[in-house]
């Protein structure tokens, strides 16, 4: 169940945090992995780091230019015939304290739009015809607990376009599921990745450490990508048993 020879899986985002995580699972699972991301010495860090587990390579891509997502799976496809498997990790916020209503400027709003939503369903449209055509494919977007449960932490833009992911992974459901091709919204709590970094006040390290885990989240896209072809899991919530969104997970512990 947990082999993947064969199988080729791009994700998005794919340098750092969970799309890392979830590449270095699913290269030791036997499938070649392309990531993609906006930094190249991010990409050539991880990529050095996934040579290790499997069969993988790097690619620059903005996943908010819809041209070069195109080309993007077109190349993938003309090199290795097919993607099994897409990703959907990449994903921002705005920087520093400006991300309410009362602050945020109207190009902040955009950027987030531009990646979390635009960029998001750019990668599912141009891999659903090769899906279609094989009658087999399975997408992963990586949402999150605001996409659920809307916070002031992650800021309107944050929150909206989280909620979107959950809608789209739904959508192609719908309308894909006689084409054997499934999608899973993934809706990770706190986790400890460089996405800290760019809140108002950043967690301590104590904080980070009682807090879910990049690899928690790696292990549950190969849960997803291992299930036989017939199941399909709609979505998973997932976050730390310290849940600092609970009453009292503010507190420090005794």
């Amino acid at each position: 169940m947990l082999n993947l020879s064969g199988k080729v899986a791009w994700i998005t985002g794919g340098g750092s945090g969970i799309g890392l995580a979830g590449a270095l699972e699913l290269a030791k699972a036997g499938a070649h992995v392309v990531i993609s991301g906006r930094t190249a010495s991010t990409n050539e860090q991880a990529l050095s780091e996934l040579n290790k587990s499997g069969s993988a390579e790097a690619t620059l891509l903005d996943v908010s230019d819809k041209r070069a997502v195109v080309a993007t799976v077109a190349d993938i496809e003309k090199r290795h015939g097919r993607i099994d498997i897409l990703v959907n990790s990449a994903g921002i916020n705005i920087s520093g304290a400006k991300r309410d209503f009362a602050t945020m400027a109207t190009e902040g709003w955009d950027e987030v739009v531009a990646v979390n939503l635009n960029g998001l369903f750019y990668c599912c449209h141009a891999v659903l015809p090769g899906m279609r055509r094989r009658k087999d494919g399975l997408i992963v977007n990586i949402s999150s607990w605001f996409g659920r449960y809307a916070n002031k932490l992650g800021g309107p833009a944050y929150n909206a376009t989280k909620r979107a992911v959950i809608a789209i992974s739904e959508s192609i459901n719908m309308e894909e599921f006689a084409h054997g091709i499934r999608a899973t919204s993934i809706l990770p709590g706190e986790v400890a990745t460089p996405l800290l970094e760019k809140r108002p006040l950043p967690p301590s390290t104590e904080e980070r450490a009682r807090m879910a885990q990049p690899e928690d989240f790696g292990k549950a896209i190969l849960f997803v990508a291992t299930m036989p072809a017939r199941t399909c899991v709609n979505e998973l919530v997932i976050a730390p048993t310290w849940n600092r969104f609970y009453p009292g997970g503010l507190e420090a512990p005794k």
